[in-house]
């Protein structure tokens, strides 16, 4: 059986691949450590570090366990904090994940009714996923409940829509498209250059199939997993990006944003692990439906590219 000690030993070994330094990372001596990590491939059965004079690396069994491991004391720690939380009067704990694109429009205002609402539990926010890495947070129960982009793969999952975003198109302010008025025809973009979420993405997605349907294949030059690094890259002239409405807020660069005839919409919902035993999972769907009207009825008019003498603050 590996015992947490143990896995913290072979973490910190994998991290600096040298047994002396870890040693004096982890506050101990040498042999002792050489030791426990023989003990642990004993244990396994298998030879996780490939040993020279200089230097330790990893074996493929090795890189795998350093993965699993790095996971596994993040949960315990998680754990250890939340049992404090709860201990010391926290009516609970909630870990919530969010998209990149709700992370600038429903997120706060979920964070500020939950505050008010719900004074006495602890959310553990963690935004600007994608879809697939918080499918898989709720699969592995590092998170209760998620506002995502639909579809999802796995029917363990339960999902409730929120609402449908539609995808406006986000250009670099000099583009020759970025003054011109009325919306965009889908077909006027091919041949452009776009930056995308990465591909199995929901967002992606859609806009792969939508530019399928207008007669062209987006030619994607840079993908970006964070909204915010997308518009960056956007607002430095790599390329056009489809994103949905409420990602406007996410940045400060010098970008303007287009209505798109046609326009393809993406959802947003509410997903959790079916079986899940946590009671705060209804109250946060209440209030997360509650944001989303609010944040509804104080939508922000699509911006313009700045002047020269001032930067546009979406």
């Amino acid at each position: 059986m590996v015992d947490l000690r143990q896995m913290r030993y072979f973490v910190a070994v994998a991290e600096e691949r040298h047994f002396g330094r870890a040693a004096e990372r982890l506050h101990m001596a040498q042999p002792p450590l050489s030791q426990q990590i023989k003990q642990l491939e004993t244990t396994l059965g298998t030879k996780l570090f490939e040993r020279t004079t200089r230097r330790v690396d990893l074996t493929d069994a090795g890189q795998l366990m350093l993965e699993r491991a790095r996971q596994i004391l993040a949960d315990v720690e998680a754990l250890a904090k939340d049992v404090r939380e709860v201990g010391a009067g926290a009516a609970g704990v909630l870990r919530v994940g969010f998209v990149g694109s709700a992370t600038y429009r429903v997120m706060p205002a979920v964070v500020q009714l939950a505050r008010r609402e719900l004074p006495g539990v602890r959310l553990h926010v963690m935004g600007e996923m994608l879809t697939p890495q918080i499918e898989q947070g709720l699969l592995e129960n590092r998170l209760d409940i998620a506002v995502l982009r639909p579809p999802v793969q796995s029917s363990e999952l339960l999902l409730h829509a929120l609402e449908g975003d539609s995808l406006v198109l986000a250009l670099p302010a000099h583009h020759r498209l970025a003054t011109a008025g009325g919306p965009v025809p889908l077909a006027e973009l091919a041949g452009e250059d776009f930056v995308s979420y990465p591909q199995g993405s929901a967002v992606a997605t859609i806009t792969s199939e939508a530019c399928r349907q207008a007669g062209f294949r987006p030619r994607v030059v840079q993908e970006a997993t964070e909204t915010s690094t997308l518009l960056a890259f956007v607002g430095a002239g790599m390329g056009l990006a489809l994103v949905p409405d409420g990602a406007r807020r996410a940045a400060a660069s010098p970008i303007a944003y287009r209505e798109l005839e046609n326009a393809p919409e993406v959802g947003l919902a509410i997903a959790w692990k079916n079986g899940s035993r946590s009671g705060l999972i209804p109250p946060f769907r209440a209030l997360a439906h509650r944001a989303v009207g609010d944040v509804r009825h104080d939508q922000p008019s699509l911006v313009h590219p700045p002047s020269s003498d001032q930067q546009e603050r979406p």
